[in-house]
This record gives structure tokens, C-alpha cells and sequence, in this order.
């Protein structure tokens, strides 16, 4: 019933090309391009890593690499990696026959938040895809679709709004956006002194690589027996920047909390960091975000789909009630690796109205079976809980942490509650393993009904 991650690929392509960077200069850009034996060649995951850096031993065209330290797909779970949960969902596209591309849509820079470079780099690594993947068997008719979480979410949306103006000779069949970063203005308010903190020595470091001014600005305003200690958390990559949690970092600047709205910073993340700027997509997009994200506020994300909705837009959106930034990694891939299938076989959309926003329990359906079965460590985790996963019939351990508002051991209780509001047709598709008592590993698996 378990069996460990296992895609059989081709060895891996990398694209070096040309693109543009923030600031309309003409910059080198990688796509690494990954190719499954006995592949359906008319399919092209154009997926967007949430890696969310601003070092490039942190890109996925090194990450990736068996060589490296991060040792492939399931090297991202490794200290230069991008995120814990991408290694899933690659080995999901693949083990479908998928082609998938992944770029270092940051730039060889790596600059972290730059809206402009991530949309076009990711749209021109499409481009090279597609002009000389029929030198290795892509089909000249190809369908492609982009899917992101968070960081990668970002850079797809970015991409979905300038792909009228910057690439209009591509026709994407559609793009999954999960988690999308909105408004990185509000993320700082968000997440400063928080859990998330890290992002933000990353992102000013980023965006500051993109925009000469905020590093001027930044040399003349960041306290300098902080510097040092600033420079440290900003340039580790995705799970290293765990040790940038808790910190206030507007400590670091002179003028405290008022630091980032000073005319540099706050002008700097308004131009690289809000979306909804530039025009409205005009591929099919399926959106997923948490109510209870605390990254990105869901307030950003619902005006920007009414917006984009008003400016005739084709969305699906899936507001989950339940869970946040986290959690939803997993949980909203459900439905949006799904959407991405009908896209890539040319399926029609399943709702008649050009916008559908839905609020959701749960992202669970009838296709997929996801298994969970948590343990606890009290002394790291006193609030949450380590849960195991199978996902596409594989095993992953320990690859999600999920939110319980009692802080306790997740009990039959717990679990029973949330799965009751399933309907039927999705229970039965629904298996939960609990431990038998305390923090022991017995496992005993619960059905509805037992």
C-alpha cells in the first residue's frame, strides 16, 4: 500500500536564455526541463518552485541536480532547498507522463520578490520550451499550464497578467495559483515578528537586487551593528530561513517601524510586489488560498479576483474555510492538480459562469486519496501536529504541519468533526490514521462509522 517516491526521468535539460529584468535590461535566465520515459509528449506542466530566495544556490536548476547537495526531488527537503512540498507534486506530474519545466524565474541574481523578472522570465523560459522542445519530441501542439504555490504562485500570477503584453503569442491552457502573494506590502505587516519573518531579510534583499535605489536606501538606513546579522538571514534559502522567525526586522532599519513605508521601500514594493497593476489575465485560472492564510491576507486575494472577475476574467476560486498557508499546500493541490489535468487534456471548464468562488471545508474529491496520520513533538510543536502523507498512492513522512485550535493530540474527535461535513462520495475516499494513545507510534486506522 506504501511505496516510496519513484518518477523514472530522462536526464534533466537546462535552458539558459535570454530575458528582461525589472528594469528592461536584457539578462540570462535557466529553465530546467524534465522529461518521464514513455511520456504524453502533448502535455507541459509549466510549474513555478516556490524557492523563495534571494541566493541562487537556492534555484531550482541547482536543487534539482543529482549532484547536488539537495540531490534531486527528494533532495528539496535539504537545507539549500526550496520547499518541503514540491518534491510531491513534481513526482505527481511526472508519474502522470507529464512533461515539467521548472525555471529560476528570480534571474541568475535570484531576486527574491521582483514581479516584473519573475513574469518574464518565466514566460520567455516558455518560449525556449516551446521553440526547441520539438527538437526532443514535444508535440508542436502542446498543451501547457502553469501551477505555483506561494512564492511560485507569485511568479505565475505575475506571468498571467503580463502574458497579453509581454508573450500574447502564447496560449497557455490555463494556470493554478495557490497561495498567491498578493501584495507583499501587506505580507510584511503580515508576518513580521512572526513565524514567517525570514521572508522578509530575503525579499528586501531580493527586491533590492532588482532595484539599485533600495539598496542605496539600504546602506544608508540598516543599523550597522545589524548588518551582519541581517545579511546572514538573507541570504539562506527556503527551510534555513527558519532561523529568521521572531524577529522584528524593522529593527534593523533607523527608523523603526516606520521603515518600509519611507518613499524607496514602500515605492519599490508597490511597483515589484502588487499585482492587479498591470491588466487582467486572459487564460482560465484556478485559484486556492486558505481563509486563515497568515502570510498573504485573504482580503488581498478576494479583491484581486473581483477585479480581475470585473474585467472578464475566467476563474475558479476555492476559498478553504479550514487551515492556513501551510496546510494548504498540500490540501488545495488536491483540486488544483486535478484542474491542471483537464486543462492539459483539453477538458471544458466545469462551471458555466465565466467567475465561481467557492467556500470550502475541504479540498478532498472522489479522484485523489490522501492519508494522514499525525504524531506529535511536544517540545518543538506543542501546537501542532506532524502528519504523514499518502499522496498519489506514495508515502511522504512528516512533509505537513496541521493547525489544531485545541493544541492537543489530535483526537478521533477532532478528525471526526471536520470528515462528517464531507458528503458521502468523498468520506469513502478519505482515510485518517490515529495513534492508539499518547504519542505512541501504534497506528490504527479510522473509518467513518467505526
Amino acid at each position: 500500500r506504501f511505496r516510496q517516491l519513484e518518477s523514472k526521468i530522462q536526464p534533466l535539460l537546462p535552458y539558459l536564455f535570454r530575458t528582461t529584468d525589472s528594469l528592461g535590461n536584457a539578462v540570462a535566465a535557466v529553465t530546467t526541463l524534465i522529461v518521464p520515459h514513455n511520456s504524453d509528449s502533448s502535455k507541459l506542466l509549466v510549474y513555478q518552485a516556490a524557492y523563495d530566495a534571494a541566493n541562487g544556490d537556492c534555484s531550482p536548476s541547482y536543487t534539482l541536480r543529482p549532484g547536488s547537495s539537495s540531490a534531486g526531488l527528494l533532495g528539496l527537503l535539504m537545507p539549500n532547498s526550496t520547499t518541503f512540498t514540491e518534491g510531491i507534486f513534481l513526482a505527481a506530474a511526472l508519474n502522470r507522463g507529464w512533461w515539467v519545466m521548472v525555471t529560476d524565474y528570480e534571474g541568475l541574481e535570484a531576486q527574491f520578490i521582483a514581479g516584473l523578472q519573475s513574469a518574464y522570465a518565466t514566460l520567455d523560459s516558455v518560449r525556449v520550451v516551446i521553440n526547441e522542445g520539438h527538437k526532443i519530441g514535444l508535440a508542436p501542439d502542446a498543451r501547457y499550464v502553469m501551477w505555483g504555490y506561494s512564492g511560485g504562485a507569485f511568479a505565475g500570477g505575475w506571468a498571467a497578467e503580463l502574458q497579453p503584453s509581454y508573450a500574447p503569442e502564447l496560449h497557455f491552457s490555463g494556470a493554478a495559483l495557490g497561495g498567491i502573494i498578493v501584495n507583499t506590502t501587506s505580507v510584511v505587516e503580515s508576518i513580521n515578528r512572526g513565524t514567517f519573518s525570514g521572508l522578509i531579510f530575503r525579499g528586501f534583499y531580493g527586491a533590492a537586487k532588482a532595484y539599485p535605489n533600495l539598496t542605496d536606501w539600504m546602506d544608508g538606513n540598516m543599523l550597522p551593528d545589524k548588518r551582519d546579522d541581517f545579511f546572514k538571514h538573507a541570504t539562506n534559502c527556503q527551510i534555513q530561513g527558519i532561523d529568521g522567525r521572531f524577529h522584528d526586522v524593522f529593527s534593523y532599519f533607523v527608523d523603526g517601524d516606520r521603515s518600509i513605508y519611507g518613499p524607496v521601500p514602500a515605492t519599490v514594493l508597490d511597483w515589484s510586489g502588487q499585482m492587479g497593476r498591470r491588466g487582467s489575465p486572459t487564460m482560465p485560472l484556478f485559484i486556492y488560498k486558505a481563509v486563515g492564510d497568515e502570510i498573504s491576507p485573504i482580503e488581498d486575494t478576494d479583491k484581486l479576483v473581483h477585479q480581475y472577475c470585473s474585467n472578464g476574467a475566467t476563474i475558479e476560486y476555492h476559498r478553504n474555510v479550514i487551515g492556513e498557508h501551510v496546510t494548504e499546500a498540500l490540501i488545495g493541490s488536491v483540486n488544483a492538480l486535478e484542474w491542471v489535468s483537464d486543462r492539459l487534456a483539453g477538458r471544458p471548464l466545469r462551471h458555466l459562469e465565466s467567475c465561481l468562488t467557492k467556500d470550502s471545508l475541504c479540498h478532498f474529491n472522489t479522484r485523489h486519496r490522501i492519508v494522514l496520520f499525525p504524531k506529535v513533538d511536544s517540545k518543538c510543536w506543542p501546537r501542532t501536529s506532524v502528519l504523514s502523507v499518502v499522496y498519489e498512492g506514495r508515502y511522504f513522512p512528516s512533509l505537513i504541519l496541521f493547525q489544531l485550535d485545541t493544541g492537543m493530540l489530535p483526537s478521533r474527535g477532532s478528525f471526526q468533526g471536520i470528515c462528517q461535513k464531507l458528503d458521502a462520495a468523498i468520506r469513502t475516499n478519505l482515510t485518517i490514521y490515529l495513534p492508539s494513545s499518547g504519542l505512541s507510534d501504534t497506528r490504527q486506522e479510522y473509518k467513518e462509522g467505526s
